[in-house]
């Protein structure tokens, strides 16, 4: 199993990566519901912009100096729910992201093509989520699955004696870099990976996730009856999700619903926005048309090029409107059959439907889940209940879970006295 994160390097990850596109925090609220909606995570990093002359060269250290922190559509919506955004919704969609965004420069970490992957895991267990990777034509020391077909150029390697693992620090010494540049990767593109070496990791992907202790208890939660606003307030880091809850005949918290970047990735961002800032949890989640009459919801002012990108933004066009609010608008559908929030879980409810997994389920059935529907995590209920709610399971909780069972530094002395054979 430990073969599988020593002999591959970042650089293996990073085979037809797009180059990064910086988006600088000068750049508006509207600018950024557009990227969001082509981003992995529904977040984008942020930079300040250059400022250096356009002819000088930016070392990548310069360049991890700008980095400012990750914008999310959670970000976005709470931002658009304030009380004065609602009042004036052309003012804030022309406000920088540098007023929104929460400043964090250890979420990204620049790194070598040619750093073991099991170094990169470890700086992802202790909190990174990007990995800002220089765009490299050739590197020495590249792990033997993709020695030969880099970026789409066949190298040539003089010698598989060349090709030996540092452990101490990342090869660069033999990198040759457009310095200006890079890639991003993200936890999303590690799990990719890691999906694809389930053999090698075995026994560990059929393991529970129990077992393995990859559930997290202490997760963030509101109570459906509570206003949606709340989670405002509570801000949580990773993942960026907080559970909706209600009480259970015997008292325990039973999930209906979440609201979460990755919920919120594709959605209607103004129609959110409103929904957060009137509306209780539960009905944000469920739906709002069962228990209101259709008049007495709003008629919300939208420009198309405001809507979300899964309402077709094209460079930031649009023509203003007003149109009543809908719980579909968010993508979030009503239960006509259930008088309460948690009655009943309809397969109607689309993305409003929490992504859940048994304490019981397999670390490999988690992982599908998550790359599947593209989520940061996945909620865990009881080994008997469909919705009692024990904790969550994220990326960081699967990181950590699939390198436990390492020996403690015994990687450092493999890489070391073996090479790579071709």
């Amino acid at each position: 199993m430990a073969s599988v994160f020593i002999y591959h390097v970042v650089g293996d990850l990073t085979v037809g990566k797009p180059e990064l596109a910086e988006f600088v925090e000068t750049d508006t609220v509207e600018s950024a519901i557009a990227a969001i909606g082509a981003s992995t995570e529904g977040g984008i990093p942020v930079w300040k912009r250059k400022s250096l002359p356009g002819s000088v060269v930016e070392s990548a250290d310069m360049r991890q100096q700008r980095f400012v922190g990750i914008l999310d559509s959670l970000d976005i919506v709470t931002f658009l729910a304030r009380s004065e955004c609602l009042q004036d919704q052309e003012r804030a969609m022309k406000t920088p992201v540098s007023e929104v965004v929460v400043p964090n420069s250890s979420l990204l970490k620049l790194v070598d093509p040619g750093t073991r992957l099991i170094d990169a895991l470890e700086m992802m267990k202790q909190g990174v989520k990007r990995l800002l990777v220089p765009k490299s034509t050739v590197w020495r020391g590249m792990s033997k699955r993709f020695s030969i077909l880099y970026n789409g150029k066949w190298l040539k390697n003089n010698s598989s004696n060349n090709l030996s693992v540092n452990t101490n620090r990342p090869s660069s010494s033999s990198t040759t870099s457009i310095r200006d540049k890079f890639c991003c990767l993200s936890r999303e593109d590690i799990l990719r990976f890691l999906i694809g070496c389930l053999g090698a990791l075995a026994p560990l992907p059929l393991s529970s996730i129990s077992s393995l202790g990859a559930v997290n208890f202490n997760y963030s939660s509101v109570d459906a009856s509570s206003p949606a606003i709340e989670v405002t307030g509570k801000r949580p880091h990773d993942p960026r999700a907080l559970a909706v809850v209600e009480n259970s005949p015997d008292d325990e918290p039973k999930i209906i619903g979440e609201i979460s970047a990755s919920k919120l990735w594709k959605c209607d961002y103004v129609a959110a926005a409103w929904a957060l800032a009137n509306l209780s949890a539960g009905q944000f989640v469920m739906g709002v048309e069962d228990n209101v009459t259709p008049r007495s919801l709003p008629e919300i002012q939208v420009n198309n090029s405001k809507v979300g990108p899964s309402d077709g933004m094209a460079n930031g066009v649009g023509s203003n409107r007003l149109r009543k609010f809908s719980s579909r608008s968010i993508g979030f559908f009503s239960n006509p059959t259930s008088p309460s929030f948690g009655a009943s879980r309809s397969m109607y409810r689309g993305r409003s439907a929490p992504l859940t997994c048994k304490v019981t389920s397999s670390l490999a059935a988690v992982m599908a889940q998550m790359l599947s529907h593209r989520a940061t995590h996945v909620w865990v209920t009881e080994s008997d209940s469909e919705d009692i709610l024990v904790g969550v399971v994220g990326y960081a909780e699967i990181l950590v879970a699939v390198t436990k069972q390492l020996p403690p530094r015994s990687v450092e002395g493999l890489a070391t006295a073996t090479e790579i054979q071709s």
